[in-house]
Formats: C-alpha cells, sequence, structure tokens
C-alpha cells in the first residue's frame, strides 16, 4: 500500500510519500522561520497563507521524486490537529479534497501519532511495548505505547510544556525565534551550575510535569541581573549561565521522570520523539540514565523529531490498515487530547 500525507499544523508546510513496502519514498518541506522570525513567533493567518502557497507545489515534487502517480496512491492522510485552526484546514481541506477526486480513503490523523510513531520510519524501529516521552510543542507527556494505535497518558504538563520553558527563557534573554535551539547554542559557552533553577516535582510521586515555575525563576533572574537598574542588558557571559543552567533543569526534569516511568512499567525501552528530542544533552543524558537501568532509548533521526509529513504517513498507514479513514467531512480540530485518540 502506498500513502500520500500532509503536514499544516503549524509553521511547516511539508509533503510525503511512503509505501509500507519500500518504506519513505519522498518527503519535502518547507519551514516558514523566515517568514515568522521578524515577528518573534508564529502569526496564524501567515502561516495558513503560506501553507496554501506551499502545499500544491510540495504535493507535485514529492509525486515526482516518488515517480508516483495518483492512481497509485491507496490513501491520503491529513494532519487534523492539534494545532492552528486555519493552519490545519489549509492541509485538511487539500487531503480531503485529493481522496475525493481519486476516490481513495482520508485518514485524519493526530499530530501526536505522528510524532509518536516516526521511530517506525528507522532501519532498526523500536520494540512494543514502551514508554514514550513526548515533547513537542505545547505538550510533554509520558505515554504508555503498548502497541501503535493502542496509547495510555502516564503523565503530562500541568501547566507550561518543556518546549515552553525553553521559548519563553529565550525570550526573556533577547534571543531569536525559534528560541529552543538558540537558547541550546547559547547554553554551550556556559556554566550551568552557576544558577540552582527548580526541577518541578521532582520532590513528590508521580509522572507529571511542571515548567510555569521555572520559567518564573528565569524571570527573576534576568531582572536581578539586568545592568542599570533593570535597563540595560545582560553581559554575555551571564546570559549564556542562564541559558546552560535552563537547559540543564529541563533536562534532568526530563530524564528522571522518564526513568521514573520505566520503573513503573517494568518496559525496557524508552522512545523520545517531538522537537525537544533533538537536544543533544538530552540524548546525552537519557543514553546515559536508561543504559544504567538496563534498558534502551529509540529516536527518530533529528529531520524527523520537528513537524513532518513522513510522521503522518506512518501514523495514516497504521490506520488506514485498520480499516479507519473518515467520510467526506474535513475534519480539523485546534484542541484534540490524546487521551480522546486512545480511547476511541
Amino acid at each position: 500500500m502506498r500513502i500520500l500525507a500532509l503536514e499544516s499544523s503549524c509553521d511547516e508546510s511539508a509533503v510525503a510519500i511512503y509505501d509500507d513496502g519500500a518504506g519513505l519514498l519522498a518527503h519535502e518541506i518547507h519551514s516558514q522561520v523566515d517568514l515568522h522570525r521578524v515577528y518573534g513567533g508564529v502569526v496564524p493567518e501567515l502561516a495558513s497563507r503560506d501553507h496554501v502557497r506551499r502545499l500544491l507545489p510540495l504535493l507535485r515534487t514529492a509525486l515526482a521524486d516518488a515517480q508516483t502517480s495518483p492512481c497509485e496512491i491507496d490513501g491520503v492522510a491529513y494532519t487534523a490537529g492539534p494545532g492552528l485552526i486555519g493552519a490545519l484546514l489549509t492541509g485538511a481541506a487539500l487531503g480531503r479534497s485529493l481522496a475525493y477526486a481519486w476516490n481513495v480513503p482520508a485518514i485524519a490523523v493526530h499530530h501526536l501519532e505522528g510524532h509518536l510513531l516516526a521511530p517506525l520510519l528507522e532501519e532498526e524501529p523500536p520494540p512494543f511495548p514502551h514508554v514514550a516521552l513526548l515533547v513537542s510543542g505545547g505538550h510533554t507527556m509520558l505515554i504508555d505505547v503498548a502497541r501503535a494505535g493502542h496509547y495510555s497518558i502516564l503523565g503530562e504538563t500541568r501547566d507550561d510544556a518543556a518546549g515552553e520553558a525553553f521559548d519563553k527563557s529565550a525570550k526573556l534573554l533577547g534571543l531569536p525565534y525559534p528560541g529552543g535551539p538558540e537558547l541550546a547554542r547559547l547554553a554551550d559557552r556556559g556554566r550551568a551550575d552557576r544558577f540552582d533553577f527548580p526541577r518541578p516535582m521532582l520532590d513528590r510521586a508521580g509522572l507529571e510535569f511542571s515548567f510555569s515555575g521555572l520559567k518564573t525563576a528565569v524571570a527573576l533572574a534576568v531582572r536581578d541581573r539586568t545592568a542599570n537598574g533593570g535597563q540595560g542588558p545582560l553581559d554575555e557571559q551571564t546570559r549564556s549561565d542562564i541559558a546552560a543552567s535552563v537547559e540543564s533543569a529541563i533536562i534532568d526534569t526530563l530524564a528522571r521522570k522518564a526513568s521514573r516511568a520505566l520503573e513503573a512499567t517494568g518496559y525496557d525501552t524508552l522512545v523520545v520523539a517531538g522537537g525537544v528530542g533533538a537536544n543533544r544533552r538530552l540524548r546525552a543524558r537519557l543514553a546515559s540514565d536508561v543504559a544504567r537501568q538496563g534498558a534502551r532509548v529509540f529516536y527518530p533521526r533529528v529531520e524527523f523529531c520537528t513537524d513532518n509529513a513522513a510522521m503522518i504517513a506512518v501514523a495514516g498507514m497504521v490506520r488506514l490498515k485498520a480499516g479507519r479513514h473518515e467520510d467526506l467531512a474535513v475534519r480539523a480540530r485546534a484542541r484534540w487530547p490524546l487521551a480522546d485518540l486512545a480511547t476511541s
């Protein structure tokens, strides 16, 4: 079977073609980072308009690269949520229209399920069952993945997610959008032990997260050390030290909670998915911690940690083979709890 997939949930336009025998045949992506950087964050209306401009050219390129004609497509998957509703609707409308025109099923894919299944694109995919640490955008979750399509949430954030803590801290330090990768680069020059930022909820049992207190602590550190009574800039070493200390606090929290989840489930496999999963210090810390527990950790390659259509294609293929597809309605949901998908 061969599936075409569209991703347009936020600020990446992407198209992929995936074959259950031959694997990933084409993968096209356009990032809107340059478009939004001047505003310091994603502008939803601009994101939607850019998806309208980009998706069809990406689609034509993907079909050509995969040497695939529409008559060879067995289904069209599209990201139905969660995300920016206008951006979602551009991909959903195109996906549903293509499926109707080509007389194939349309599959509305949960964006987070795409991230969870992205490691299946690798030569050595993780075995089931496993624990997944999902750290993507506004989501930080630990999930019991029994098998593809069957998920149970072990713990999630009560407020800010890890990615939001990275981005908001970066903004406090005057770093450009997107903030997370910029903060990680600044942290290369800093001392992670200079600031003792909080590790939220590590002092109590459980697998839930909270990063709002960390954000507040960073804001206070920046305010208290800003030159000229709060009117001038931080010196460069202090900025680097704050960045390194923020990164250390987030990584420590994620790693220790992930270890707890492995102990609680008795599983010997951890999967890390989502944009924060590309952080090299997080990868190094988890590799060390998990090895001490006699377990293994799996990641998608870095290009599949951030939003992409290849992961939507894999999730769509799982659902298509299970006989799950849509009627003629266009499905798009700005909010779509993963728990709703797990119980449906």
